[in-house]
């Protein structure tokens, strides 16, 4: 194999066991596996890959979940692999952690950028290019948490590839003067990468922990406790956003790649 398409195109399935004919168009992001069970019983639908390194579900009117694992390394692989799909639009339904005072557990981000620390994108563009979502389907996600009488942040996230760093006082008053809105380890790689494979992109997170105090730390019984309170909604944001997208047909490119 010697092109990216026939190399995507062979592995696309290897990884999810699920032949590339068989992906919609719009497809949902995440890396917890409880939303892949959680999307398979409200649609209704099969599981495939449980033992491969990603999951998917598909449902009966073309929306596919794909769960890709943790961290950047992970999400641009599933960008790259995608790309032989051409989704119409891609939604990142992550976890992250809240870094202002006025943000709590449980809330919604709807992020307007992210800053990449995490070093992967570095792969695909220089590191001045900013990660950025695609303007329209933000709007759309916006529209819908409108529609469901819920609130919403939005801001920057800080993306890095350092999972412990809860204890380190000098990194976190290096992300205070950031001014970031919340942090998480794939939100840039996902924007660069789906740039880079002109993929419409976007990220919709739920804040799992408040991370800047020693009390505000994700711990094992704490996330079990945020997934039983708010991916449920989470999750049904995320679906009911690109399901309006695929019934208007409007396109969600804000420029032309």
């Amino acid at each position: 194999m010697k092109t990216k398409e026939e190399i995507v195109t062979n592995w696309l399935p290897r990884y999810t066991d699920t032949p590339v004919e068989a992906f919609g168009k719009y497809i949902l992001l995440t890396n917890f596996i409880s939303y892949v069970h959680d999307f398979a019983r409200m649609e209704k639908a099969k599981i495939r890959g449980l033992h491969r390194p990603m999951q998917t579900v598909t449902s009966a009117d073309g929306i596919t979940l794909v769960n890709f694992g943790m961290g950047s390394p992970n999400a641009a692989t599933v960008c790259d692999l995608l790309s032989v799909v051409q989704p119409q639009a891609v939604l990142f339904l992550g976890k992250c952690g809240g870094l202002k005072e006025e943000v709590q557990v449980g809330d919604f981000i709807l992020p307007i950028a992210a800053v990449r620390a995490e070093g992967t994108s570095d792969s695909y563009f220089p590191p001045e290019i900013p990660a950025l979502p695609s303007f329209q389907l933000q709007k759309a996600v916006s529209h819908t948490i409108v529609a469901n009488s819920l609130n919403y942040h939005t801001g920057t996230i800080y993306t890095t590839n350092r999972r412990v760093w809860e204890h380190d006082d000098q990194f976190k008053a290096y992300l205070r003067r950031t001014r970031c809105i919340g942090i998480d380890m794939e939100t840039a790689t996902l924007f660069i990468a789906s740039f880079a494979n002109r993929i419409s992109h976007g990220a919709f997170l739920l804040v799992s922990d408040i991370p800047m105090t020693p009390e505000g730390v994700k711990t094992d019984q704490s996330d079990v406790t945020v997934t039983e309170r708010y991916a449920e909604l989470h999750l049904k944001i995320g679906v009911e956003s690109l399901r309006e997208l695929k019934n208007s047909g409007e396109s969600v490119r804000y420029l032309v790649f």
